[in-house]
């Protein structure tokens, strides 16, 4: 009994057009006691519309099949990206209709108000396709696919419930480490496009000896190779491989800012997903630290088309821990686990020069084993304060204090400059940009 109940009355819904109708009817009944005229009129009216009414009904309960949709997505969603995600919504019914589309998204995204509205004509199949941006890593469960379904009279809609429920893992940005994988050919990547960096020096890792050729420097020719050939022979050099890469990432709880819905720390990590990414197509051997108060996960550099997935892992378990980093643990640490000079990408964040000078004197012991490039944030809410025009003495404190903030990060990097140490000064929305860009100056440059 309870079944019957709930599939052919609790199914059931009313529309607009109903109650427009209805009450239209309830207003003429209300006049036909002052104009008597008009009452035989209204029952006529009244009895037409219980007739559509039922009419209505036997189309939605009777004579229609169920409708049959479902949901595909890929087996992860990107973290900060836009993720396509399709459903294919098909028609059974022998009349056209139009539908109300409701996707129960995962919590994460708190859409209270995604619907849909398509018509369908009979038997007609659709593809329906939308996108998603997650800003937060992690499990998002899908819910079911609502269907509300109504006939040309559009005086009743009925809905179906259709199972759909699935758990996609968001990931780190991997849509951005396809987009820049081309960056692993010497190019700089900017906003207008790509320019050639010119090579500078000479690398000294040997691959062959081959026959001179008009154009081959006559520096590199090998004369003890032309004695015995009888021909000129010269040595042919490519570019260095196996460097060491470390991508080393803040925990602490400056890194929980959210810029554009995303952390710095998300950033950070959707950052070091792609620089991993060029560094492997480079056939540098790049390894990830995390740290916060004390020291997180710890990947040893190297080159296996392994590594790449064993990165993406193991940066989709990151959280912000919100504690003091402690950058003389991490000295200690890079001392005792990294033994051979390597590039170390330090992602961080310091908010003023008293910051910077509290763990200066770790970041130069660092410095004096390993190249170390710290990459850390421009405050682009500051940017927006400070370019506001001052219109009484309150807004002419806020962005003199907003212009101070933003002339101390250009302190900073003068600061690290000052002692030898590379920095990155980025906007959060370009961090994979300026970082990539950085790493292939240093491999031009054969710095590393």
């Amino acid at each position: 009994m309870w079944s019957f109940f709930k599939k052919y009355i609790g199914a059931l819904y009313l529309t607009r057009r109903f109650y427009f109708w209805a009450g239209f009817c309830v207003v003429l009944f209300v006049a036909s006691f002052l104009l008597p005229v008009l009452f035989m009129y209204t029952k006529i009216l009244f009895f037409v519309f219980i007739v559509l009414v039922v009419v209505d009904y036997l189309f939605l309960f009777a004579l229609s099949k169920s409708p049959t949709a479902s949901r595909q997505m890929a087996d992860r969603l990107s973290n900060g990206d836009e993720n396509k995600i399709e459903m294919q919504v098909k028609n059974n019914m022998p009349f056209t209709v139009r539908m109300e589309i409701i996707d129960e998204l995962p919590v994460q995204f708190q859409k209270r108000d995604w619907l849909l509205f398509y018509r369908f004509k009979a038997r007609e199949q659709k593809n329906i396709t939308y996108k998603l941006r997650p800003v937060e890593r992690g499990q998002y469960d899908f819910g079911r696919i609502i269907l509300y379904v109504r006939s040309q009279l559009g005086l009743l809609k009925r809905r179906y419930n259709i199972e759909a429920g699935e758990t996609v893992p968001v990931y780190p940005s991997y849509l951005q480490m396809r987009k820049y994988a081309l960056l692993s050919q010497t190019t700089i990547q900017s906003e207008q496009g790509n320019r050639r960096m010119r090579k500078l020096g000479h690398s000294m890792e040997f691959e062959q000896i081959k026959e001179y050729v008009r154009g081959d420097d006559i520096r590199s020719v090998n004369w003890k190779a032309t004695a015995r050939k009888a021909s000129l022979m010269v040595n042919s050099y490519t570019d260095e491989r196996s460097q060491q890469v470390y991508c080393v990432i803040d925990k602490g709880r400056l890194m929980k800012m959210p810029f554009g819905g995303l952390t710095l720390l998300d950033y950070a990590i959707n950052s070091t997903l792609v620089l991993a990414n060029v560094c492997l197509q480079k056939q540098d051997r790049v390894g990830v630290m995390t740290f916060a108060n004390k020291m997180g996960s710890v990947l040893a550099a190297d080159r296996k088309p392994i590594q790449r997935e064993n990165i993406l892992q193991l940066l989709y378990n990151q959280e912000t821990a919100f504690l003091e980093s402690d950058y003389e643990m991490l000295y200690m640490q890079i001392r005792n686990r990294v033994k051979h000079r390597s590039l170390l990408v330090l992602y961080t964040n310091f908010e003023s020069l008293n910051s910077l000078y509290r763990q200066l004197n770790y970041l130069r012991s660092i410095a004096k084993h390993h190249l170390l490039m710290v990459v850390f944030f421009e405050n682009t809410e500051l940017h927006q304060l400070s370019g506001l025009q001052a219109k009484n003495v309150e807004d002419v404190y806020i962005k003199t204090i907003a212009e101070k903030f933003a002339f101390e990060k250009r302190l900073i990097v003068k600061e690290l400059r000052k002692h030898g140490i590379l920095s990155v000064l980025t906007a959060p929305e370009h961090l994979t940009i300026n970082a990539v860009n950085k790493y292939l100056e240093l491999k031009a440059r054969q710095a590393i």
